[in-house]
């Protein structure tokens, strides 16, 4: 794609970097915000600077957080002692869309992957381990992805809290093997987690 000017081929550039982003629709956007005035323009782009600088991540389960400890972990009406572990934020977004879970959560940030060079030691999984151990936590919903990777990473967390006092449960398989949970409607979801099944009897070897 030829272009006339490099302030626009660079705008392009820089778009087409998002997923799913082509270069065509990268050259539609850039071409959209050329036709709005300044003041809009820099608002679009001083939210992306601020959300870069100024987001955090909670202390406590590592979702994001415009404070220490994010909203759903200093809510009174959650029940802290039922933890959801997820991948990543979108299956926050998703399992909180379905308004059937009132527990909290922890972020994994990954899941256990030996192609893509990601282990035990780069996911939030310590923190997890300490909140059991100092009697926290009642029960585990493990809800990771039913993929390969997603049934490892279960696995190594089953292995790393069954010592301690609390039920260890995984969401029904309402959602299909190799789903990714994002794209999971809401009430497959929210039946996956109202009807969830302890860990070990999703085991094929007793």
């Amino acid at each position: 794609m030829e272009f006339s000017s490099k302030l626009i081929e660079e705008a392009v550039n820089e778009f087409s970097k998002l997923p799913g982003v082509g270069k065509r629709t990268a050259l539609r956007y850039v071409l959209h915000l050329l036709k709005q005035n300044q003041a809009e323009v820099s608002q679009f782009g001083n939210a992306f600077i601020k959300l870069r600088n100024e987001l955090r991540y909670c202390q406590k389960c590592h979702n994001v957080s415009d404070q220490p400890l994010c909203d759903i972990c200093v809510s009174p009406h959650r029940e802290q002692s039922l933890v959801c572990v997820v991948e990543d934020i979108r299956d926050v977004m998703a399992i909180e869309n379905t308004q059937q879970f009132r527990g909290v959560y922890h972020v994994l940030g990954g899941i256990i992957s030996p192609m893509d060079g990601i282990g035990p030691s780069d996911l939030n999984v310590e923190t997890l381990v300490a909140k059991a151990a100092v009697g926290e936590i009642k029960e585990v919903i493990m809800a990771l992805s039913t993929t390969m990777e997603g049934d490892t990473t279960n696995f190594y967390i089953y292995k790393r809290l069954k010592e301690f006092n609390l039920t260890i449960s995984t969401i029904a398989r309402g959602i299909s093997i190799g789903d990714e949970l994002e794209y999971a409607d809401e009430i497959t979801l929210g039946r996956s987690i109202v009807n969830r099944t302890l860990y070990e009897n999703t085991f094929s070897f007793k």
